[in-house]
Order: C-alpha cells, then structure tokens, then sequence
C-alpha cells in the first residue's frame, strides 16, 4: 500500500526468532498457547498467530544465511530487543510469569513495579529470546487482545 506521498506505509508483520532446536522451540511456543499457522511447513519454519504481528521460528543457522549475516558466535549477552506480552492488569502479569515458567521459560526478571507506573517481569524462550510481561500506563489490551495505545 502507498499514502498519497507515493511513500510506503510502514508496518510491522512477521517478526522470526533463530532458534538452535526448532522442535523444542515449536513445542514451548504451542505451550503457551500460539496458535500455530501453515503447520504445511513442518519442522522448516512454524508461523504463529499472536493477534498482531505473526511470529516466526526458523533455524538460526538458516536465519542467518538467509540474511547474509554470520551466525557465529553466537551472543549470549543482551541481544537489544525483547518481545512483549501486555497484560490488561497486574494480577495478569503474575499469571502469565507463572505459566510460562511451569512451560520451561527461564525467569530473567520476576514481576515488579517499575518507575514508570507500571509491573513488569522478564521471561527468556529456550535460546534466550527475552519476553517483557507487562502492564503499562497508556497501553490497554482490549477484548480482541491487541493493545491500544493512548493518542
């Protein structure tokens, strides 16, 4: 789609995790719940309905050939991103940790109140991706699970 500046509309749509056993990471993100889409794929790629932008999982190695980039080392550090799962209140937060810790996430960060109004804790999938559990002033999940942001 272009706007009336013959520009591009920006939009986010898929965003793929590498992951280093595509099994496993198939079997955590069908614990928690995804619905998985296009299982044609088989073990090559899994899709995932999120409510927003789809989720991907595809093997790190082939990730990064993909993207031309190489795919060692591989970090184990902070990686400068996380992924978000907002909450419509605290005590959601709490459950969400809870689930996905008895799912085989690793705890990053129990569940707290941050500076900035909210409560947030920290979950990492098996290769580390870190998941951001939150509930956040401005930002509202509605009934359809998508969040709304304040104008």
């Amino acid at each position: 789609m272009v706007n009336q500046l013959n520009m591009p509309v920006p939009r986010l749509t898929v965003i793929t995790l590498g992951v280093s056993n595509i099994r496993a990471s198939i079997a955590f993100y069908d614990a928690l719940g995804f619905s998985r889409r296009l299982k044609a794929t088989g073990e090559a790629v899994a899709f995932y309905d999120t409510g927003g932008p789809v989720l991907a999982l595809y093997r790190w190695d082939q990730l990064a050939a993909d993207a031309a980039l190489p795919d060692q080392p591989r970090p184990q550090a902070f990686r400068g991103m996380t992924l978000a799962w907002n909450c419509a209140t605290r005590e959601e937060v709490d459950a969400v940790m809870a689930f996905a810790l008895g799912k085989g996430a690793k705890l990053v960060k129990a569940a707290h109140e941050t500076d900035y109004g909210g409560y947030s804790g920290y979950f990492a999938d098996p290769d580390g991706h870190p998941w951001e559990v939150v509930v956040a002033p401005g930002i509202d999940v509605g009934a359809d699970r998508r969040v709304h942001l304040a104008v």
